[in-house]
């Protein structure tokens, strides 16, 4: 595993009541455009703190914003902030913590620590959040504004591959929701 002072917590807005009280020092909140504000940590709130609004997609679709790299340019931004030695508390979360948060962490870890492998940078965020499926277009984004050369986004993919021999039952939905891409970049990844 990576070694870092951080401490990482990847959720979702039903689980954010629960980590009020966590010692949350960062909190980066990733909402469709239309989500209110969480009141969670309005009462004890985080040294930094900033949300980013847009839809979970991978491709332009009616009423739908999507990610882009002024967002991954403000997330890499706010990962910068980071201490590097002293401890902090960094919580990302989005509607189901699976998808935006999980390519969020993926960002920010692989910019904090980029001779890192991309494969250890995904298996740290595999072993915060084991149902983890990041976006596959914020992970393009931040492939390329880290110079990771497309090395991240085939770990990414090797992630997927993963994830649907665990969990087969996911290709339908997703391929139903407009990530037909992530199935097949899942299908195409090597071991």
């Amino acid at each position: 595993m990576i070694d870092w002072t951080v401490r990482q917590t990847i959720c979702g807005l039903d689980e954010l009541d629960a980590l009020g009280g966590a010692g949350v020092t960062h909190l980066l909140s990733i909402l469709d455009p239309e989500q209110p504000e969480p009141a969670s940590f309005n009462a004890a709130p985080p040294k930094r703190r900033l949300t980013l609004r847009f839809h979970d997609v991978i491709l332009p679709l009616p009423g739908m914003v999507m990610p882009t790299r002024d967002d991954m340019s403000a997330l890499l931004e706010f990962g910068r902030a980071l201490p590097e030695r002293d401890p902090a508390h960094l919580l990302i979360h989005c509607h189901m913590g699976i998808s935006r948060s999980t390519a969020a962490m993926v960002a920010v870890i692989a910019q904090a620590h980029p001779d890192a492998g991309e494969d250890e940078v995904v298996a740290q965020i595999e072993s915060v959040r084991s149902k983890a499926w990041p976006n596959s277009l914020m992970i393009r984004h931040a492939d390329s504004m880290l110079g990771r050369q497309g090395r991240l986004v085939a770990a990414v993919s090797r992630l997927y591959r993963r994830q649907l021999e665990r969990h087969p039952q996911f290709a339908e939905p997703l391929r139903q929701g407009g990530r037909i891409a992530e199935v097949e970049m899942a299908e195409a990844a090597e071991g």
